[in-house]
């Protein structure tokens, strides 16, 4: 990723983030609008198909029962059994059984009844017929004979109109004559076609042998399934939703096989609804919010690109003059208009050039400073030099004296100068290493000793060591220049002396120590003018010089908090003190 141009890195940032997760969430909300169509409309067509069940039904129920009453009519078997003489008697049994043609007067959901017998001396008269070959031979005929009074429903042809009509069909036994006769009773269409036509979508009754006995749509009725190009996508269930090809088109349909009255064979009724009318609403909607994404997402790109040349350009403006920067050339200025990052880095780039040129400047500077103090150095290293003094001559000279002081009973002199050769072989001897506390401690006394044997009386010390400081390694001389700054400067100007006290404590991991005197003080300005001296980074010669070579040791080795910490009241002593952690490493 980080070989890529910004501008390839926001392009596909836009894809990752934006474009990859519209098309994502597209592509779902576009199946889950569809299957929610499609559900929908899978919910309208069974409130369709039981509300058609529920008032087909009902209507049915109308020559079920005329079925039945003439089933049990003792006066239709009378008529349809006796043995005429004469075509006068045949009608005037006719005219006294008028009950086919009341039925079909009172009730508007058949259209015709008529009865198939086999009593010669019977005239057809459209109502009472006698069964011929042809319809002997009918399948419907025989299966109903072949049934014990079971009602079936076929659609089959009128011989008196040539018409087809959904058909109650019964066997009807004349027990008295032991006679049978086949009862059919006609549907009437148009009703049946009333009760399709207030539903929204297709809807068709069928019979078992696929004919359309009822239809919504005016150009089906009389088909078959086969004649409208009917093709199931899979085996067609009994009962419930399928999938179908109508006339080339995808569609959904419900079936519900129904026997109405407990008949024989069963009626189907089929709703269906073409995928295309549910989807297409929905497709509508998917297809406008997609041109707006599109639009949308074209913009964005457009935008991006935009931005993308705005950043690089102002970009590869500030890799121009980082350059030259680079290349040397100090004075470059860089000017980017504007507040955001770019133009805080632009900001941010010029104040670090600035800060170059500044630091190259204190460099050269500190270059210079260092070859004079070079020069200095070498200059007091010549100086020593020429007036070395050899430290065994000196040791033996003060060796010498001792001896004399002490062969002439002047053990106090004696001890002074042993004290005094004592400490400067411990200063000659101290190197960049660290020593134990109590080294440290030795040479104070050793020098508090000897300032002793000068002030008399006028000197008075005390020294109190926590025993757990003793071992405690520490930077040699930081205490011992201390003391005798106390001694110099706190109690040689005042007549009737003082006291100096060394005070040495470990409280919490850290080693405290404390030079203290009630000497003649140091005034407000004069301690204002030592910390500036303590802090301040040149080399120059002052009467504190020791001071000030104690605090900065102390800062280096154990970190710039570590350094002297001086308090003093004008006629009422100064106290000195510095605190430091146990740990052995050093800050530097």
């Amino acid at each position: 990723m980080n070989n890529l141009k910004l501008r390839t890195k926001l392009f596909l940032s836009f894809g990752c983030v934006v474009l990859i997760p519209v098309l994502i969430v597209g592509v779902f909300l576009t199946s889950e609008l569809q299957n929610m169509a499609l559900d929908n409309a899978l919910e309208q067509i069974t409130a369709n198909v039981d509300r058609v069940k529920k008032r087909t039904g009902e209507m049915l129920n109308v020559p079920l029962d005329i079925a039945y009453r003439l089933s049990n009519d003792s006066r239709l078997e009378e008529a349809a059994n006796h043995r005429y003489e004469s075509v006068y008697d045949v009608v005037q049994a006719y005219r006294d059984y008028p009950d086919f043609r009341e039925f079909v007067r009172l009730y508007k959901e058949i259209s015709s009844i008529r009865l198939y017998i086999d009593n010669p001396t019977v005239l057809d008269n459209w109502e009472f017929l006698q069964a011929d070959a042809a319809v002997t031979q009918e399948s419907w005929y025989q299966t109903a004979l072949a049934q014990k009074g079971l009602v079936c429903w076929n659609y089959i042809r009128d011989n008196r109109n040539g018409k087809y009509y959904l058909s109650l069909i019964r066997k009807i036994d004349f027990l008295k004559q032991r006679t049978t006769g086949v009862l059919i009773v006609n549907v009437n269409t148009e009703r049946l076609n009333s009760i399709l036509d207030q539903e929204t979508f297709e809807t068709i009754i069928v019979d078992e042998n696929d004919n359309i006995v009822a239809s919504n749509r005016a150009d089906t009725l009389g088909k078959t399934l086969e004649d409208i190009d009917f093709k199931p996508l899979s085996p067609l269930p009994g009962q419930g939703p399928a999938d179908v090809r109508i006339d080339g088109k995808p569609s959904k349909m419900l079936i519900d096989d129904w026997h109405p009255g407990g008949s024989l064979n069963s009626l189907r009724i089929i709703s269906i609804f073409s995928v295309e009318s549910i989807v297409g609403e929905p497709n509508r909607i998917i297809s406008l919010a997609s041109m707006v994404i599109i639009s949308a997402l074209i913009l964005a790109i457009i935008l991006i690109y935009y931005f993308s040349r705005l950043l690089t350009g102002r970009m590869l403006h500030l890799s121009k003059h980082i350059s030259k920067v680079a290349s040397g050339n100090l004075e470059a200025r860089l000017v980017i208009d504007g507040k955001d990052e770019i133009g805080q880095l632009a900001r941010q780039f010029n104040h670090m050039v600035r800060n170059i040129n500044d630091l190259m400047s204190e460099v050269q500077e500190s270059n210079r400073q260092k070859n004079a103090t070079l020069l200095k150095q070498n200059e007091i290293k010549f100086k020593m030099m020429a007036s070395q003094i050899n430290p065994h001559f000196l040791f033996n000279a003060l060796e010498s004296i001792r001896m004399k002081a002490h062969s002439r009973g002047q053990t106090d002199i004696s001890q002074v100068v042993r004290l005094l050769g004592k400490m400067m072989r411990k200063n000659l001897e101290v190197g960049n290493g660290r020593i134990a506390l109590q080294s440290e401690l030795e040479t104070v006394s050793c020098y508090l000793i000897i300032q002793k044997f000068r002030y008399n009386d006028r000197l008075a010390y005390e020294l109190y060591v926590d025993p757990a400081a003793n071992a405690i390694q520490i930077p040699p001389l930081i205490i011992q220049p201390l003391v005798e700054n106390c001694v110099i400067h706190g109690l040689e100007n005042r007549m009737d002396g003082g006291m100096v006290r060394v005070d040495i404590r470990v409280e919490n991991a850290l080693l405290k120590v404390e030079v203290s005197d009630n000497g003649i003080g140091i005034s407000a300005a004069r301690i204002a003018e030592i910390r500036q001296m303590l802090d301040n980074k040149d080399d120059y010669e002052t009467n504190n010089i020791g001071m000030r070579n104690i605090h900065l040791r102390l800062q280096l080795t154990y970190g710039p908090e570590c350094g002297l910490n001086l308090a003093s009241q004008s006629g009422y002593g100064t106290q000195i003190s510095f605190a430091i952690p146990l740990r052995s490493d050093s800050y530097v």
